[in-house]
């Protein structure tokens, strides 16, 4: 219940770095919007080629080419009023806008969990039925699939937003971190919070311990299979087919599960901080990059774009 005499908010400023001088923001500005533009770029050229290079036109690519359309969307959501903050701190949110902003970074969140899930499952099929694999990974599978993940992350959006929204926020109305998410908007609250923790703890549990037992069991017979192969080339290459995929689901669950699953009592504001720019602002950087662009099928496709020979024979 709203204590006694207590004004309504209506708008929240973010605390984000308005604590740092002039001088560090500014460095911080040119630092965030050369990433940005890196991502935004390494994305878009990943998606275009993919949509171009028929080479590429396989379910493999398929998820890469949706996890980096994701990424993209889930960095405009946050990044660019981010960078605006630099600049000029203090600059007002109504909750209209935080609501929407929570709501579509929650979205594709959630989807890039479940997207890297169906990513782990096609590596399974790819290397544990191979035999099957064009059949059970087909065209209307890998939609489907992709589909779910993100009506998966629509449905989780609107329960939390409808549950943190749901709540009277009074007096307080400055937010310690630099977008709307969950945690900080919950400590703005001026009733009691226990249900709406619960819920962003289940809804926690449910996208990440979920899609991360799902890739660790893959994972498991991923391996048992590769262990039975009996070249040490074969072996070699069936690993370096998984290496790029299992590389970014420990950057990504990682990261999202210090900053999610982490009881409040042990979270620090500066340590949730740093977290969260390296889950917002590196890490979707990070996938192109080690997911891609290192990825020997790419580099060939961006080499035929740029009609030049691949580096690698057909």
């Amino acid at each position: 219940v709203p204590k006694p005499n207590s004004t309504a908010v209506t708008v929240f400023l973010f605390e984000g770095f308005s604590s740092f001088g002039w001088q560090h923001r500014l460095g911080f500005f040119v630092v965030f919007l050369t990433l940005y533009l890196l991502t935004l770029a390494s994305n878009v050229i990943i998606v275009t080629v993919i949509r171009l290079d028929h080479h590429l036109h396989t379910p493999m690519y398929f998820f890469v080419g949706m996890l980096s359309t994701s990424e993209t969307c889930y960095t405009v959501t946050i990044i660019p009023r981010m960078l605006s903050d630099l600049l000029s701190p203090h600059q007002p949110i109504s909750i209209q806008g935080c609501a929407t902003q929570l709501f579509f970074y929650l979205t594709f969140g959630i989807s890039n969990c479940f997207l890297l899930t169906a990513m782990g499952y096609d590596r399974y099929v790819a290397i544990c039925n191979p035999l099957r694999y064009s059949v059970i990974m087909g065209k209307e599978a890998c939609v489907q699939l992709a589909s779910g993940s993100l009506g998966i992350g629509l449905c989780m959006a609107i329960v939390q937003v409808t549950s943190v929204f749901g709540l009277p926020f009074c007096d307080a109305f400055v937010l310690s971190h630099f977008f709307c998410d969950v945690r900080p908007l919950l400590k703005l609250a001026c009733t009691d919070t226990t249900v709406n923790e619960i819920v962003n703890f289940v809804v926690s549990v449910c996208v990440l311990v979920l899609p991360m037992g799902l890739v660790f069991i893959s994972y498991v017979l991923i391996i048992s299979t590769i262990l039975k192969i009996a070249s040490a080339e074969g072996r070699k290459k069936a690993f370096a087919t998984c290496a790029s995929h299992l590389t970014v689901v420990v950057i990504h669950y990682g990261c999202a599960s210090i900053i999610y699953l982490k009881p409040k009592s042990q979270s620090s504001l500066g340590q949730e901080r740093l977290i969260s720019v390296t889950y917002t602002v590196i890490t979707p950087l990070l996938n192109p990059v080690v997911y891609s662009l290192r990825n020997k099928e790419v580099k060939d496709a961006l080499c035929r774009a740029l009609g030049q020979r691949p580096l690698s024979p057909q």
